[in-house]
């Protein structure tokens, strides 16, 4: 079992929204798409605030670390297959996005298994808000436009280009982690 706090019950929240927002897009429910953009609004909120309170109030639980990442990708990987299935978004923007989470999944995974834990940084962050943003309105508008259009293509720019400078960063610290273990004791 997991540590009952606050951050941890929103993780948990979260993960849990993830087939309410795929059903909420995929069935023909009335409504539909009002309730899939709530959902994924107060989904994509409850990642803000779970972060926050974890880190100000040193709620920080391994749960949270390995969960919180989980369901964030989850919540994205779910609300992309949907709207690809709903031809609101190009198939191989998805899979450029979901590619990036799983590579640099990975590269943290290896990087932890080095011993260096390489925390998210301000790409990151940008790329979470550019991503939570492209999903938003392609939910609440159906998709179409050239302004929606704009923002998908500049999202997947940014998605890359965090991914790359993560790659980079992972490298950067694995080179100068290798050089003070080579370098001799005084």
């Amino acid at each position: 079992m997991f540590p009952l706090n606050v951050p941890n019950l929103l993780t948990v929240l979260r993960m849990l929204l993830v087939p309410v927002l795929v059903v909420a897009l995929l069935d023909e429910t009335p409504n539909g798409d009002l309730l899939a953009a709530v959902v994924f609004a107060v989904a994509s909120l409850t990642d803000a605030i779970d972060g926050y309170l974890a880190r100000s109030r040193q709620w920080v639980t391994t749960f949270g670390k390995l969960m919180d990442p989980v369901a964030d990708k989850l919540l994205i990987i779910g609300a992309l297959l949907a709207l690809v299935s709903l031809n609101r978004l190009a198939a191989w923007v998805a899979m450029v996005i979901i590619a990036r989470e799983f590579a640099v999944t990975a590269l943290r995974a290896a990087a932890g298994a080095q011993g260096l834990v390489i925390p998210a940084g301000a790409f990151g962050k940008v790329k979470t808000i550019m991503q939570v943003g492209m999903v938003f309105a392609l939910i609440v508008t159906g998709g179409g436009g050239a302004w929606l259009d704009a923002l998908v293509y500049a999202t997947v720019a940014v998605t890359v280009a965090s991914g790359v400078d993560y790659a980079f960063g992972i490298r950067r610290q694995l080179n100068a982690a290798r050089r003070r273990t080579a370098a001799p004791a005084p």
